[in-house]
């Protein structure tokens, strides 16, 4: 099995990113271009550290009823992470996610200890795979089964609702990221400098 462990720290209680996230790899876009497609206001665009990301994003719940609207983006090899503190558009909300993919790929993982987590991997709109970690046996997309293995490996195996449960779901989505895009979302890419901006309500 893979070793997920390295990916730990995005299920503790004491993760930076608290127990709502989301987290999207896009490939061959840059920040600027990634937030433009989430539709973001332009005039909000800066600099900034997770920090004050992850501040922003809490002020924005307070002014919006619960909608943490400030998202960070940053460049990581091929590849652009998004960051969502407290957010799930792309993972959740099809019109952004199609936005956001369009012409090209996006690997998105969303932790949510109150609702549904959610494992999502698109291409140019296509949904491939789609599945929440803690039952990753009920799956949807136009090939759900393409990652089958790679899941075994990162213990995302289960076949039924009798097999035991993941290990640690929301690590096993970040390996199964990592295995998709090459990219290891580890902490040091919280030390990075963000693009950071207020996305419009939808």
């Amino acid at each position: 099995m893979s070793d997920i462990r390295k990916f730990g720290w995005l299920s503790r209680d004491e993760s930076p990113l608290h127990d709502i996230f989301g987290v999207s790899f896009i490939r061959g876009l840059s920040p600027h271009e990634v937030l433009t497609r989430l539709g973001v206001d332009t005039d909000t665009i800066e600099e900034m550290t997770f920090d004050e990301l992850d501040e922003y994003a809490n002020e924005s719940m307070l002014e919006f009823d619960g909608d943490a609207r400030y998202v960070g983006a940053v460049k990581v090899d091929d590849w652009t992470v998004l960051i969502e503190p407290s957010g799930w558009r792309v993972a959740i909300e099809p019109g952004v996610r199609e936005r956001v993919s369009r012409g090209t790929e996006v690997v998105s993982v969303n932790r949510h200890d109150y609702a549904s987590d959610r494992f999502i991997h698109t291409l140019d709109g296509d949904v491939i795979t789609c599945f929440d970690p803690l039952v990753p046996h009920l799956r949807s997309g136009s090939d759900p089964d393409r990652w089958e293995h790679q899941m075994r490996d990162v213990g995302l195996g289960r076949r039924t609702f009798d097999d035991p449960l993941p290990d640690d779901r929301i690590a096993s989505a970040f390996a199964l990221a990592s295995i998709i895009t090459g990219i290891n979302f580890s902490r040091n890419v919280l030390d990075m400098t963000l693009l950071g901006a207020a996305a419009r309500e939808q």
